[in-house]
Order: structure tokens, then sequence, then C-alpha cells
């Protein structure tokens, strides 16, 4: 403890000669204090300089877990990393077609007002998994988005920009730059966008991170792993609509807790024919039945 109130006593009288300090010795004494017992009783009007304090404040795990945009020293970003966490808490979400487990935590609950697949515009519909009130938040943006630009430019937005632009709201937390109020943590919640394009059925993923990357087939929330694997054993582009929902519904068979029923799953699909298509419980009910 001698060596270590030694070295900074000498960076006390250091900074104390510098900056012309003629207050005298006792200041510095009461400045050494405050830096190794970190609270001190001052008397009357003498305060610790607190320029000095950061040189020796090294910041533990908890803190870096505190503060929303402060990088640990390996170049992580620990409340992004919990928000990731916390879509593995959705249920499970499978885009070849949008196919959602409906998680009914209550026999009081009506299950037709739990919504994991939505309508963005006729061309885009998204299924998320997460924290459902950031959810709502974030599909929201993507509705205004996609309204504003057919106002504007007369044509519908493209699934990459929809998902661009919810990504830009995603990736505010912690920044007020713009003069509105900083949003405090991450979103805890994952989206798939899926719609149609010349032609061609598109798939975009996106994470609380902000990041939003193109997928042929996708799976997210508490069952994405061993639904993922699936997938990449089984997708191939070449595949037909129905073949489609059939591994959409196989995979969701596999990885839900509770037995696969039309009501605690939803599915929907998009053609260019049939722009977003909710299936009705009787059609799901048969896809069922005929997988058995």
């Amino acid at each position: 403890m001698g060596q270590k109130r030694q070295s900074i006593i000498k960076v006390a009288d250091v900074r104390r000669s510098k900056s012309g300090n003629e207050s005298g010795i006792g200041t510095e004494k009461w400045q050494i204090d405050a830096l190794v017992a970190e609270t001190v009783t001052l008397p009357g009007s003498i305060r610790p300089t607190q320029t000095s304090m950061p040189m020796y404040m090294f910041l533990t795990r908890s803190e870096y877990d505190r503060g929303v945009n402060t990088f640990s020293p390996e170049g992580r970003l620990f409340q992004v990393e919990y928000a990731i966490e916390a879509i593995k808490l959705g249920s499970t979400a499978i885009g070849v077609v949008l196919a959602v487990e409906k998680r009914i935590t209550s026999p009081l609950m009506v299950p037709s007002t739990v919504e994991k697949i939505v309508e963005v515009d006729r061309r885009i519909g998204c299924a998320t998994s997460g924290l459902m009130a950031d959810a709502r938040t974030l599909i929201e943006r993507a509705r205004v988005e996609c309204q504003n630009h057919w106002f504007v430019y007369n044509e519908r937005m493209s699934i990459e920009s929809c998902a661009q632009a919810v990504s830009a709201l995603a990736i505010q937390f912690g920044d007020s730059g713009d003069g509105g109020s900083a949003m405090s943590r991450p979103f805890g919640v994952a989206i798939l966008f899926a719609g149609v394009e010349d032609g061609k059925p598109q798939l975009w993923h996106m994470d609380p991170s902000g990041t939003y990357i193109r997928y042929g087939a996708k799976a997210i929330g508490s069952g994405s792993e061993g639904a993922q694997q699936n997938l990449q054993d089984n997708y191939t582009a070449e595949m037909t609509l129905t073949d489609a929902i059939n591994l959409s519904l196989n995979n969701l068979k596999q990885v839900m807790e509770d037995k696969l029923n039309s009501t605690n799953v939803e599915v929907m699909t998009m053609t260019p024919e049939n722009l977003f298509r909710m299936h009705t419980k009787e059609e799901v009910e048969k896809i069922i039945t005929n997988l058995a």
C-alpha cells in the first residue's frame, strides 16, 4: 500500500505544479485521500480535484453492462448481446414461408389476439420473436416508412429498404444526436421480413444489433438452433410452395414444446399472384393432418 500511495503522491505533485495551484499541501493531501479511499469527508470549502480520478478507475464487467454504447476491452457490447439472448425467449419463427408458433400461456387467453405474423404492406409481411412491445414499435416504423415511400416516390418500397429503415431505428440506442430522447437499451426482438419482388421471393433477417441479412431460409426464437440445422439439411431453392409449408411445419413440430395444432401456429404465404395471405385455422389443420 505504501508503494502505491507514493506513486499517487508523485502524480498529484506533478499535477499541482503544472496547474499552478497555490492552495498548499493540504489540498493535495485531500486529493490523494480521495483517490485511495474514494470517499472522504472534506472540511470547509476544500474539494478533491475530479480530473485525476479517471486515471485510476477501471470498469468492471458490471459497469460495462450499464452503458449501451460502451465497448468492453474485448470489443463487445454486452447490452446488445443480452438483447440477442432475449430473442431466444420468444416463440419459433421459420421463414421459408412465414410459419410461427403462438404460445398460449393460459386457457383464458383468446388465441386470435396473439399475432406473431403481421402485414407491413401488400407486398411485405413480417414474423417476430422476442419482446412483443419492442416488435410493435419496429413494425410501426416499417409501416410508416413504406407509406411515406409510396407517397413521395409513387412506388412500393423494396423489402431491403424496409429492413434498412427499421435497422436504422434499432441502432439508435444510447444516441440522442437528433435532439430527441435516447433509448435506454437495444430492442429485444428479431424480425423476418418476407415478400415478393420481380416475381421472386425474398427473406431478410434483422437482429437487435441492427444487422440485416438476406436468407433463403431462416429460423429465429427459442428453438432456432435445431430448426436452422433442419433448414440447412432440407431446404432447396427449387422446392414448391407446398413443400416449403410442409418443411416449416415439420420444423415447428420438432422444436415446439406443445403439440402442434391450428391454434398455436400461424402460417402466411406470399406469391406473385396472391400477395400477403394468412391461412385459416381449417387450412392449417388440414396441413397438419397431412403431415402425420
